[in-house]
């Protein structure tokens, strides 16, 4: 089988995911077109040099429906001729669209692939496209269907996570991200976004809160406790589900969850021909893929299911890989993976997460694998993974090695 190579990581900057955020008035059609132009820019892509765009997003209803990675190509500066696919795993989309392509690469059906995602959740609302399992009775009370903060704090108090430790992790991603903004580790891939006018409206993650502290997060009330104890009362479901479980302990809120924001993100990737066609050289190699289901009412611990399939998968183990990414949906998914393999805090998420910078779904798996990179190569680590948890129940994950 070939291999397949990373050759260029970009993202945008991510904005509030509301109205008076900075990317607001951008589509996801225009925002995917600016980072595909940025892709085709710094890499000298010209005429038909790609195989495919793949392009992940997580509802993909109203502006961000139909085949949003043709319409992508078609409003970007692509050559017409490249075709477009759209995909959808949730949270992981963007993970899975950059898998896909390296699988295709390595199985020979084609050379170069563009591939990533974009979510603008400010104008295309998380769950505004009605997915059967919560809104059909009949599959929803089949699988024990809880909201995704509902699943989170079900994670919290099967293992014995607090609030404070919830809390903790909040801050130190508000920290970290803080830091590397500061010291400017995300200048070679961050794609400054411009309105129509060609004038620049946002050049930095604009969700972020530096100023956080324990005594801040403290003041921050449950987020999900409503929902679960009144109505419609899903800490009911959970139980039923989990009866060795006395009660639901929610410690989860605004500020140690991930942040709704507007983003997009592209990696290019190919065989080592395709680099040698267009004089790149590549970064990293992918070493392995992988996706696994699970139990879709905890849902979100597929980081843990989906390492150990990747770790058996590779032949590798986790004292084998010197960075990680761990996508912060909630601080307990983050926490339940440091416990289940007893990795250090130093090695994951290292210039924070999605608690300080916001989760822009359909794109968030394709910039944490760039974020990974970028960390790799600035202290000089040879193996990293990127992981993720998914709604109803699935995880995603990849591991790349520096070449």
């Amino acid at each position: 089988m070939a291999e397949a190579y990373i050759y260029d990581a970009v993202r945008s900057p991510r904005g509030k995911g509301r109205k008076d955020g900075s990317l607001h008035e951008v589509t996801a059609a225009r925002l995917s077109a600016q980072i595909l132009n940025a892709v085709k820019e710094r890499n000298g892509l010209e005429g038909h040099a790609v195989e495919d765009v793949i392009w992940g997003n997580a509802t993909q209803v109203m502006e961000q429906g139909g085949c949003l990675a043709r319409t992508a190509v078609l409003a970007s500066d692509l050559d017409e001729r490249i075709p477009g696919l759209s995909i959808n795993r949730f949270c992981a989309s963007g993970l899975e669209a950059v898998n896909l392509a390296a699988n295709q690469i390595s199985g020979g059906a084609g050379e170069g692939y563009i591939a990533g995602g974009v979510e603008m959740m400010g104008r295309v609302p998380m769950g505004s496209d009605g997915a059967a399992i919560a809104v059909d009775p009949s599959i929803a009370m089949k699988s024990y269907f809880v909201p995704q903060g509902i699943s989170a704090d079900i994670i919290a108090t099967e293992y014995g996570f607090s609030r404070d430790d919830a809390d903790q992790l909040a801050v130190a991603s508000q920290q970290r991200a803080k830091a590397a903004w500061d010291d400017k580790r995300f200048e070679n891939s961050i794609i400054p976004i411009k309105d129509q006018n060609g004038l620049p409206i946002l050049d930095h993650d604009e969700y972020m809160r530096p100023g956080s502290d324990m005594q801040s997060m403290g003041s921050l009330n449950p987020a999900f406790q409503a929902m679960g104890e009144v109505m419609p009362g899903f800490d009911k479901v959970a139980l039923m589900k989990y009866p060795h479980l006395e009660k639901i302990n929610h410690i989860h809120h605004a500020g140690n969850s991930s942040g709704i924001v507007d983003g997009s993100a592209a990696v290019l990737i190919g065989s080592k021909e395709f680099g040698k066609q267009f004089g790149l050289k590549p970064r990293a190699k992918f070493r392995a893929t992988a996706k696994i289901g699970l139990d879709p009412t905890i849902m979100l611990t597929g980081p843990v299911p989906v390492t150990q399939h990747i770790m058996k998968q590779s032949g590798m183990s986790i004292s084998d890989i010197d960075l990680f990414e761990v996508n912060e949906a909630f601080a307990s998914v983050v926490l339940r993976f440091m416990q289940a393999f007893d990795v250090d805090a130093d090695k994951v998420n290292v210039n924070g997460g999605s608690i300080a910078m916001g989760h822009p779904l359909g794109a968030t798996g394709a910039i944490i694998l760039g974020t990974l990179l970028d960390e790799m190569e600035r202290t000089d680590k040879e193996v990293g993974m990127a992981t993720l948890c998914v709604a109803s129940g699935m995880g995603a994950a990849t591991i790349i090695e520096r070449v």
